[in-house]
């Protein structure tokens, strides 16, 4: 169990940090309950099923685990390194999920190539914009990562994105803005 520090209050992140660094579980749990919720809508917005999002929060938890050692609170707060560490996981599953082809088309015969080549090729077209647009999105901050997945990926308005993230309206925009300005240089697409 987690203890309180000296003036009653939770610990925060980076001295539960520490204390997980030193092999207690107890506080890397406090941790996870802190921001699985939080590692589910942002798995779930970029893989679109919420089972793969599930395990891409345990697998990134997991990592988190394992990467402890590395944790350095001076370079950044643990939610941010954390989260990042997930959104990787859930980029990698959705990845993964988009390779595998569809039961369908290894149950059917191949068809021929006249009309229905088109179709395809728009769908593969759309797959690399996708995977172009999830390694950018791995690149961006994480709170501008979120709303911008969430957005696109989740297909939520800028004010579902403020009831879900309990954020007002203002930062939302404000956060998609910058990820998607920082979205356009990184991808090379002109105003």
């Amino acid at each position: 169990m987690v203890s309180l520090s000296p003036n009653g209050s939770a610990p925060d992140d980076a001295a539960l940090m520490a204390r997980a660094q030193n092999g207690d579980i107890d506080a890397f749990a406090a941790l996870y309950d802190r921001y699985a919720a939080h590692a589910f809508r942002l798995a779930q917005a970029i893989c679109h099923d919420a089972g793969r999002a599930e395990d891409a929060v345990q697998e990134g938890f997991l990592a988190i685990w394992h990467a402890r050692a590395r944790f350095r609170p001076e370079k950044g707060s643990f939610k941010a390194w954390s989260m990042r560490i997930v959104k990787n996981r859930a980029i990698d599953s959705r990845r993964a999920a988009a390779a595998r082809p569809p039961l369908q088309a290894i149950e059917t015969p191949a068809e021929a190539p006249d009309a229905e080549s088109k179709p395809v090729q728009d769908q593969v077209v759309a797959r690399s914009e996708s995977d172009a647009l999830l390694v950018s999105l791995s690149e961006l901050p994480e709170a501008q990562a979120e709303v911008i997945a969430l957005a696109f990926f989740g297909e939520l308005s800028h004010s579902e994105i403020a009831t879900q993230l309990d954020l007002p309206s203002g930062t939302v925009k404000g956060r998609m803005r910058l990820g998607l300005e920082k979205l356009r240089k990184q991808m090379g697409v002109l105003k």
